[in-house]
């Protein structure tokens, strides 16, 4: 019933991009990521002025073991009590402890305990924000709809990771962490009144999770097996946790090993990563601006496809100049094909159990895809970046076979 009363959205609904209501959304969801991107400056400088790199590496780590344990069952919380509650809510406690915490530095120094504690706050609260995320856009405006909101929502990344990292480093050059971490608290506020302000259709009490006196864990044992004997979510699930495995490790710490070899320096990797970013805004503009591209299926496995080709030949680029075209064409590949996969992941499923199904999504790009990091830089110490970033390309590649050669997948449309 849900599924079809959020299918059957009027015909002259409002484009998202033209929505108040969703432009609020898309306001409070940017102020929230670019307080992230500030609270992370000042997390990582905060704990390397209090302890040893080696603990400073312990605490940014804090918040991955909360949020990994804890993933699924967000899915579960914000299916139970709507998306939009759990976003207000999660921001509320994060917007508090980064308060908190930015008040005790002012005060007094504390060491590292609080920070390690503010981490895996963070790390729990994450747990069920990111369900919650995902879950919210299919409530906000039509189906038809939901390909542009992923453009948008990845414009909102972008801009977020570009202000973010700048604004953060003048906090601390002006007044150090504790300024970071109160300008931090002060951008998720600004959050608040927004998503506050935000309308969404509830769904009808026979649909919501626990509606019937199930338990939570009965919730999600439903929800794993609606992913599994999906047509669609099933083989995509897999080809997203592919394409994450082979992509994460050499654009991470992978990116920083090869400028290194090359000689390229911190500021060849900046403009390495720079390609990538612009690459990867280009294809959320697209969407944006277009809102829906025919063939969807056929377009993220194809763009899997050859992002990996162009992953592996980044390792063999001659210059910084070919090397910056080489990522920003992996960008644009990249974004394209994860808003694909994005948007056929929020039309097809069904709106009652979308947090749980972008929980098992978020747990295999947060969960799974690190541990290709210390694993491609173990692979590249022992046999170099060349053959690394080539097999990278392969797992990555493999993504987009599934994509292509599960037919219900390579045949998915986005709805008009």
């Amino acid at each position: 019933m849900t599924a079809t009363l959020l299918a059957e959205a009027p015909a002259e609904a409002r484009p998202a991009h033209r929505d108040p209501n969703v432009l609020r959304w898309l306001a409070a969801y940017t102020s929230s990521m670019v307080g992230d991107s500030v609270y992370y400056i000042a997390l990582s400088w905060a704990a390397v002025q209090s302890g040893t790199p080696s603990q400073a590496g312990l605490v940014m780590a804090a918040s991955a073991v909360p949020r990994a344990l804890l993933m699924l069952g967000g899915g579960v919380v914000a299916d139970r009590f709507g998306p939009r509650r759990v976003v207000i809510g999660s921001d509320a406690v994060r917007c508090a402890a980064v308060a908190a915490v930015a008040a005790l530095l002012f005060l007094t120094r504390p060491g590292l305990w609080p920070l390690a504690l503010l981490a895996m706050v963070f790390g729990a609260v994450d747990a069920v924000f990111m369900p919650a995320v995902g879950a919210l856009p299919a409530r906000l405006t039509s189906r038809g709809q939901l390909a542009r909101v992923q453009g948008m929502r990845g414009l909102g990344i972008r801009f977020a990771s570009v202000v973010g990292g700048p604004l953060g480093g003048l906090a601390v050059a002006v007044g150090g962490a504790e300024a970071a971490f109160a300008v931090a608290g002060l951008l998720i506020a600004l959050s608040l009144p927004l998503l506050v302000g935000v309308r969404v259709r509830e769904l009808p009490p026979d649909d919501t999770p626990g509606s019937r006196g199930t338990t939570a864990r009965a919730d999600l044992m439903d929800g794993l097996r609606y992913i599994r004997r999906h047509r669609v979510l099933a083989p995509l699930m897999c080809a997203i946790a592919l394409g994450d495995l082979g992509f994460v490790g050499p654009l991470n710490v992978g990116l920083t090993l090869l400028a290194d070899e090359r000689g390229w320096g911190a500021a060849g990797m900046g403009w390495v990563l720079a390609g990538f970013g612009v690459g990867a805004g280009v294809a959320s503009l697209l969407l944006t601006v277009r809102g829906r591209l025919p063939h969807a299926g056929r377009v993220a496995g194809w763009a899997i496809l050859a992002g990996s080709v162009a992953i592996g030949a980044l390792a063999y680029m001659p210059t910084i100049v070919f090397a910056v075209g080489t990522a920003l064409l992996i960008g644009l590949l990249a974004g394209l094909s994860g808003a694909m996969c994005g948007a056929l992941l929020q039309t097809q499923s069904d709106p009652a159990r979308l947090g749980r199904v972008t929980a098992v999504s978020g747990l295999v790009s947060l969960g799974l895809t690190p541990l290709s990091m210390p694993l491609s830089a173990a692979a590249i110490g022992a046999w170099g970046t060349g053959p690394v970033f080539v097999v990278s390309a392969v797992v990555c590649g493999l993504g987009g076979v599934v994509a292509l050669g599960v037919p219900a997948l390579r045949r998915a449309e986005l709805p008009r």
